[in-house]
């Protein structure tokens, strides 16, 4: 795994259980497109992606929370974004790659999701209505996973990163 994605997601160990980020048996990283179409891209890079580490067991409730965490990036800060400027492509982030990826992180006990996007908004986890079309992304993350958080990203890189834990058997 590279030092600057560790460097990156390095406030995510603040709050976890103690590990070493440099003991990661397993780390994937895409670029998701500012299109919703990049949502089923990011459920079969999951699906693909936990086959390698033989986790298909998982891929249920990892893509569920996948696809909340990816739709959530795409709506709240990038296309969000994008209907406010008149450029038709979404902006760089500084190190000039798309400001959205998606991240998987292996350990031997956990596996970590974590999406990062441009915008320096807080996700806000809403009150769970069934009669609402949206709404309940956050409230389906907490349900799903075992954890989750985010942090702004500092330094050259702006916006954030939302990450959910899960405890493999």
């Amino acid at each position: 795994m590279g030092t600057r994605v560790l460097t990156m997601l390095e406030p995510l160990w603040q709050g976890l259980p103690p590990v070493d980020p440099l003991s990661v048996s397993g780390s994937a990283s895409c670029t998701l497109a500012p299109r919703y179409e990049s949502v089923g891209g990011a459920r079969k890079f999951t699906r693909e992606t936990l086959q390698d580490w033989d986790l298909d067991e998982l891929f249920d409730g990892v893509a569920l929370v996948v696809s909340e965490l990816v739709t959530n990036a795409l709506r709240h800060a990038v296309l969000a974004t994008e209907a406010r400027v008149p450029e038709p492509r979404m902006p760089e982030a500084a190190d000039g790659a798309s400001p959205t990826r998606l991240h998987l992180m292996r350990w031997s006990s956990r596996l970590i999701c974590a999406v990062r996007d441009p915008s320096d908004a807080s996700p806000v986890a809403g009150e769970a209505d069934s009669a609402a079309e949206s709404g309940r992304g956050l409230y389906l993350v907490e349900s799903f996973s075992d954890s989750w958080g985010w942090h702004r990203l500092t330094g050259a890189m702006h916006g954030k990163i939302v990450w959910a834990q899960f405890r493999l058997p």
